[in-house]
């Protein structure tokens, strides 16, 4: 049943939906896949029962993902990098009013906490390519390319203030890491000269030291509010509703 209730929030509630992955990055080859992301927003008599609705449903489609907005909000707010490329994604497919008040917000969620989390996913990252080399003697290249935009994103997020999804200019060096045209050396000196890059950014950098919590729990409060007015009607297929 869960999955019946979490297709019929993605099919009836979503309020934005957008592509992500290496088509919004930019970074789109022959053959890759269109990976979609989407936040629904749950009827807020779903919260009165006990079982409450799910903060994240995988599909319907292929390759696609979603979050509740609450949950959405929440790791937002604490610039998880994957939730913040979402919202600056430049391959928008679906926002009615409720995700283009989302759009208009997305300032609200930057702040200098990016520096601390895009690098954590970095760090992270670096260490699986790592283990990789020792156990299997060899790279996933993919992984470092992604590892490499990502320090990107995060450098040019704090010398400008500004999200930019799309990597533009780096395309091509980036493509050529993918295909393993780089040596462990060299992509090496290239993380150390984005840290270094990213440590000069951050110290003069336009963002502000926390998110705009508050901006955003007032949306959140507006729609929950709106939401507990309006008719639910049907969530799930009548063959997967309590007896």
């Amino acid at each position: 049943m869960r999955d019946s209730l979490g297709h019929a929030l993605v099919r009836d509630h979503t309020v934005y939906a957008c592509v992500m992955g290496s088509r919004a990055f930019g970074l789109a080859t022959d053959g890759s896949d269109t990976d979609r992301r989407g936040i629904f927003v749950a009827p807020t008599p779903l919260f009165w029962r006990f079982e409450k609705p799910p903060t994240h449903v995988t599909g319907p489609l292929d390759e696609q993902f979603s979050w509740e907005l609450e949950r959405f909000c929440v790791l937002a707010l604490r610039a998880n990098p994957n939730l913040l490329e979402c919202l600056h994604s430049p391959l928008v497919e679906y926002a009615d009013a409720t995700g283009r008040e989302l759009l208009d917000l997305r300032g609200a969620f930057l702040s200098r906490r990016a520096e601390s989390s895009f690098r954590g996913y970095a760090a992270q990252q670096l260490g699986k390519l790592e283990a990789d080399l020792r156990t299997r003697g060899e790279l996933r290249w993919k992984h470092a390319m992604h590892l490499l935009r990502l320090l990107i994103s995060c450098r040019d997020l704090l010398r400008t203030g500004r999200l930019t999804v799309d990597v533009g200019e780096h395309r091509e060096r980036l493509l050529a890491v993918k295909r393993g045209e780089v040596g462990w050396e060299e992509f090496q000196a290239r993380i150390r000269t984005l840290h270094e890059e990213t440590d000069a950014a951050a110290a003069r950098t336009p963002l502000p030291q926390e998110p705009d919590r508050a901006r955003v729990e007032d949306f959140l409060l507006r729609v929950r509010r709106a939401s507990a007015s309006a008719p639910v009607g049907v969530l799930v297929p009548e063959s997967a509703q309590r007896p």
